[in-house]
């Protein structure tokens, strides 16, 4: 059995493949300062695919995600952002929660599952 890891510091990685599954870290926006919940989203969700991408997995291919939000009130707002953004056909399982992030300034981290491309 092999577990393959990217993004590898000493406390985390940003994927760990296992079994044709990828398991994504939280993902959180790089940039906050005077940033909305739709731009950390938008943020967020292009630093999700590229983190699929880089363990040759895709956002159509993502079987769970774990949303959460610091003021669940602004829901909406998030939803008009992650609503473009799933993969039509292939909206995953999904929980969304209000929670108290670790880092100041962040209003949304998102994890997810996802099935790695299978190889041609």
């Amino acid at each position: 059995m092999s577990i393959e890891r990217i993004g590898l510091t000493h406390r985390w990685c940003d994927a760990a493949i296992f079994n044709g599954i990828v398991f994504l870290a939280g993902h959180i926006a790089e940039k906050t300062e005077g940033r909305s919940l739709t731009e950390q989203t938008e943020e967020v969700l292009a630093l999700l695919e590229e983190t699929l991408e880089s363990a040759g997995s895709a956002k159509d291919l993502i079987l769970s995600v774990q949303i959460f939000l610091t003021d669940i009130s602004k829901i909406a707002e998030m939803n008009a952002v992650y609503d473009k953004w799933v993969a039509p056909g292939h909206a995953p399982t999904r929980a969304t929660v209000g929670a108290q992030l670790a880092s100041p300034g962040h209003a949304i981290e998102i994890t997810a599952v996802a099935a790695k491309r299978s190889a041609a």
